[in-house]
């Protein structure tokens, strides 16, 4: 078969580019270095903050604005076309500050929030146990110097969606080949013509390279130099016998994610180490804190894993989106560090556009290749 377009990285980013471009009828192809769906899609806690497309001015706010419009919908047809239930949920979400300093943090992201018509609330003492009954021993601490509440935050189950969405591309007649890495190109007169794998040279009429923290070293294949690096998240899941809260806590950089069935997703850190996978007993010790501090409910419960996923992070913060320079049939998406699951649906919605010709409906000048 000819392929309409070979998709290397099997990850959020690369699948959600398959599901959108098979829908509209073409012919895809993905390849993954390992198991498809794994890497920092699987290692994610899979919170998805508010954002507001219609009062969206900068590219990257349109872009998370896109894609928090599409996850409910892609929610819904996720599970009639698998039967996968991917968790999403409005769970809404609390923001915590211990000391003067991370209070002045929390009133300045309201104030920005409420320029974008995005509800973000401070709460009075009494209200913040009357919201999060597990938080009260906190409250009564005398810890807190301020709490905020944010409706509008969601929470995706990432194993769940990234499961969904690889059996929704096999519907679709994605084909997907696992443990297949592709080690460098092929090119001619200014087009790529294939991409070179253990398993031979793999053709398609357009290729789009999604492979997260190791697009740096493919693009660099290209004469192309990015800021794209890996930074290491570590995690630790609790396992309560029932829910012990229902909203997502943020605490400065970390978090606490509630599933429904009493497991609690605690993260993360952000740590230069190459492409080093291992935690540390420092870093794993300072989240089980962290989190048996905030909800003392917690500190009975086992502890059922601890991980590693290695973000792809950028020099400025934002993901490369869109055509590949002095190659007519080549694009990236890759390099959305934290935000991967959230910004997959409209980072989808964008290529598949571009691929396919059309004018994506968000300008990716800004999250273009070989910006400054």
């Amino acid at each position: 078969m000819t392929y309409d377009c070979l998709i290397l990285g099997g990850g959020v980013i690369g699948l959600s580019i398959a599901y959108e471009l098979a829908q509209a009828g073409a012919r895809v192809r993905v390849i993954d270095r390992q198991q498809a769906g794994q890497e920092a899609s699987w290692a994610g806690a899979g919170i998805l903050p508010p954002a507001n497309r219609q009062t969206a001015v900068h590219p990257l706010e349109q872009l998370r604005g896109l894609s928090h419009q599409l996850h409910p919908a892609w929610a819904e047809q996720l599970q009639a076309e698998t039967g996968i239930d991917t968790g999403l949920r409005r769970c809404g979400g609390l923001y915590l500050a211990r000391s003067s300093g991370e209070a002045a943090s929390l009133h300045a992201l309201a104030a920005s929030l409420a320029d974008v018509d995005i509800d973000m609330n401070k709460l009075a003492p009494h209200e913040l146990g009357e919201i999060e009954p597990a938080l009260q021993p906190l409250n009564e601490s005398g810890q807190l110097a301020a709490a905020y509440h944010l409706p509008d935050e969601w929470q995706l189950r990432n194993p769940h969606h990234l499961q969904a969405l690889v059996a929704a591309c096999r519907n679709r007649g994605v084909k997907i080949d696992e443990h297949l890495e592709a080690t460098d190109f092929v090119i001619d007169g200014g087009e790529m013509t294939g991409v070179i794998t253990a398993a031979g040279i793999l053709k398609a009429d357009q290729y789009c390279l999604t492979t997260g923290a190791w697009t740096f070293s493919l693009l660099c294949r290209l004469g192309i130099q990015t800021g794209i690096m890996p930074i290491r998240g570590q995690m630790v899941l609790f396992r309560s016998r029932r829910p012990l809260f229902a909203h997502v806590l943020n605490e400065g950089p970390r978090y606490m994610v509630p599933r429904n069935d009493g497991r609690v997703i605690v993260g993360s850190t952000e740590e230069e180490v190459g492409f080093d996978k291992r935690t540390t007993d420092d870093a794993i010790q300072e989240l089980i804190g962290l989190a048996r501090d905030l909800v003392t409910g917690l500190q009975s419960a086992d502890i059922e894993k601890t991980w590693a996923g290695l973000r792809p992070g950028t020099f400025d913060g934002f993901p490369y989106i869109g055509a590949v320079p002095e190659l007519n049939n080549a694009f990236v998406a890759a390099g959305h560090f934290r935000s991967g699951l959230h910004l997959s649906p409209g980072t989808a919605r964008v290529v598949r556009q571009l691929i396919q010709g059309e004018s994506p409906e968000i300008d990716l000048a800004p999250f273009r290749l070989g910006r400054g």
